[in-house]
Parts: C-alpha cells; sequence; structure tokens
C-alpha cells in the first residue's frame, strides 16, 4: 500500500470512523511501529481530524483570547498580524480547514499567556525562559551554568547540545522505555516549535526527543527520547495514573527544574477544578515558580494525579494543575502503541524521603533550544 502526504488524511478519516478494511488497518499499523516520520504525520492528522468534532469545547478558549487581545491592543501599538499557510493538499474538507482556525486560535490563546503583565493575569504558564532575563537573574543563571559545566566535566559524556537553551520546563516519565509528558507550552510558544528538545536526567545527561502526540487545548504533549534502548530507571515506574480525580483537601507534592537542580514543594487541593472551572485541572495550594510546567502532581500513595501548568495572579497565590484524566485520554488517541500504564505504585508505603528517591530517576529537565 503506498501512502503519500494526501491520503494520510483520507486514512487518518477512514482510522477514525472505522471504515479501513481489516488488512489496510494492519499495514498501517506495522507501518506506523516501522516508520516513525509517518508515525508523526499519522498522529497529528488523528490530532486535527479529532478536534473538529471537539470545536464546541473551543468556545471558553476563544472568547479568553478575545478578552486577551483586547487587553494587549490597550497595552501596546498594534501589530502586523502573522499569517501561517497550510498546505490545500492537506485538507479535504472545509470542515477540516475550519479545525485550523480553532486551534490556531487556541495555540494563540496559549502563546500569548507568557507576554502579559503578570500581575494583571489570572493565568500564568510556568516555563522558564532564559533570554531577557534580569541583571541578579542572569548572574544566578550564570552560577547555574557553572554547576552544569562542572557536572559535565565529572561526567564526560553528556550529549549536551551546542547551541544556547532556549526554555525550559519539566517532564515525567509514562513509561520506562522513553515515553514522557510535559506541557505543550514548553515546547511550543507563539514563534512555534524550538530547533530540537532535549531532556536532562539527574545525572546531567542529555538525550535528545521528539513530539508524539499533542492537546494544545489541555496543555498537554507526549513525546519520546530518541536514543533506542533508553530507559529512564532500572525498572518499571514506581507510579500509578488514577482513573479518578483526587479529593479536596488531598495531600500533594510535586518535584520540577525552577532551575538546574531539582526542587521540591509540597501543599493540598484546593479545588477539584480549574481555572475558570475546568473541571480538566485541580486548583493547588502549593508553591511553584517558573520552569515546573510540567512537573508531576503526587499524593502521598504514590498516584500521579496531573502536571503542573500555569500560576494565578500574584495577590491569588494559586496554582493549576491538568489531571491525568487529559494525559489518559491522549494516550487513548495514539494509534496502538501499546503504551501500558503501570497498575501498580511500588512508592505506596514508602516515607516521603524514599518516594523523593525513587521519583528523581523518572523526573526529567525539558529544554528547548533554538538556533
Amino acid at each position: 500500500m503506498s501512502i503519500n502526504k494526501i491520503n494520510i488524511w483520507e486514512l487518518a478519516e477512514k482510522w477514525l470512523d472505522g471504515s479501513l478494511p481489516t488488512l489496510e488497518k494492519e499495514q498501517i499499523s506495522t507501518r506506523l511501529n516501522s516508520d516513525a516520520a509517518f508515525a508523526a504525520e499519522f498522529n497529528e492528522a488523528i490530532n486535527l481530524i479529532q478536534s473538529a468534532t471537539e470545536s464546541g469545547k473551543q468556545k471558553r478558549f476563544r472568547a479568553m483570547l478575545k478578552d486577551i487581545h483586547q487587553q494587549e491592543t490597550v497595552a501596546k501599538p498594534e501589530k502586523k498580524a502573522k499569517i501561517y499557510l497550510f498546505s490545500p493538499q492537506m485538507w479535504r474538507t472545509a470542515g477540516v480547514a475550519a479545525t485550523v482556525a480553532i486551534m490556531t486560535s487556541t495555540i494563540t490563546f496559549w502563546s500569548l499567556k507568557p507576554t502579559i503583565n503578570k500581575t494583571e493575569s489570572k493565568y500564568n504558564t510556568i516555563s522558564r525562559e532564559v533570554t531577557g532575563l534580569k541583571i541578579e537573574q542572569a548572574k544566578q543563571l550564570q552560577k547555574q551554568l557553572k554547576l552544569e559545566q562542572d557536572l559535565v566535566d565529572k561526567t564526560k559524556k553528556t550529549n549536551k547540545p551546542s547551541s544556547d537553551v532556549k526554555k525550559t520546563g519539566t517532564g515525567f516519565a509514562l513509561t520506562n522505555n522513553g515515553y514522557f509528558v510535559t506541557a505543550y507550552h514548553v515546547i511550543h510558544d507563539e514563534n512555534g516549535y524550538g530547533d530540537s528538545v532535549y531532556i536532562q536526567n539527574s545525572e546531567g545527561q542529555y538525550y535528545k526527543a521528539s513530539l508524539v502526540t499533542f492537546d494544545a487545548a489541555a496543555d498537554v504533549a507526549i513525546m519520546k527520547v530518541d536514543k533506542p534502548g533508553f530507559r529512564f530507571g532500572k525498572g518499571d515506574l514506581p507510579y500509578t495514573f488514577p482513573k479518578t480525580k483526587a479529593g479536596l483537601g488531598t495531600h500533594i507534592y510535586t518535584m520540577g527544574y525552577p532551575t538546574d537542580e531539582i526542587m521540591y514543594s509540597e501543599g493540598y487541593i484546593a479545588s477539584r477544578n480549574g481555572f475558570e472551572g475546568d473541571k480538566l485541572q485541580y486548583t493547588l495550594e502549593l508553591p511553584a515558580g517558573h520552569g515546573q510546567s510540567g512537573s508531576p502532581l503526587m499524593d502521598s500513595k504514590g498516584n500521579v494525579l496531573g502536571l503542573l501548568t500555569a500560576i494565578g495572579a500574584a495577590s491569588e497565590e494559586k496554582t493549576y494543575a491538568v489531571s491525568t484524566n487529559a494525559i489518559v485520554a491522549l494516550l487513548h488517541k495514539l494509534p496502538e502503541r501499546n503504551l501500558k500504564l503501570p497498575k501498580y505504585a511500588k512508592i505506596a508505603y514508602m516515607s516521603r524521603e524514599q518516594q523523593i528517591e525513587k521519583m528523581e530517576d523518572y523526573t526529567i529537565a525539558v529544554k528547548v533550544y533554538k538556533k
């Protein structure tokens, strides 16, 4: 079966509506497991087409985008809008073309938030921009880079990229063979994607990673380390992903990379819903800072409840996290990748110190590079 750019979209539509013959479906499954480039393009088609059926969920985001745009218009001189061109060969129907407009609005909403004055905004994503730092921040960064270089000298083989890092966040493992999750805004902003994305583990080693799939509205991205045979740790993942949301007042903790050193913080669930009542999120009383986007949200029983994405206005002192429901839903959209989440939490009965020690192997810094 010959598959080109045009009929990838046709096949994706038939895959979703169940009209593919069994033989063709088996051929596509084989191609997905053997051809990474095809798998990425096919996943993109699946995501965009599915988004067309969920466009009603985007109304609130479009309204928020309008409010943000009005604020930006008052605060700044009018700027010429960027125009993103999509190849006509990629779209078969006007309905899918309309989906692009909806998703562009959604992605623009997420990318605009970091530019808003944080004393005025109620929702600020928490990836860490490395450019444009204040003097005292630059001095601190210089100190951190020296420590990082010392680590490079010790390990000798870190595979660190030669270009400068532009943005950082955090991620954590979904499987021990390289699949991990982070916040979508860490790897994408108003300027698009970086040239490359790397992870850095607790031992200071760097590994290149590629995007597998994403949900821009939920702010979730699933990625995979490119190195064959890669493993995060020596055994299976020590934590689980519950199917239901945690209760109000649940004590929680997180680990992330606001700097090049992993940092721990703890708190509790303040609301079972998130920003403006978003049911896919939690509202937390939990200290968090830039660089911790994508950090795992843990309870004392070894359950991953979600990932951190944003903080509120300074006066609110709120932190927002996307629940694991959004992560699991995104995994279910992957075409037969056999990603099985762990069913047993090995760290459930460990002390907090022991849990943290185990978690370090599976929590990584996510670094975006752009020349």
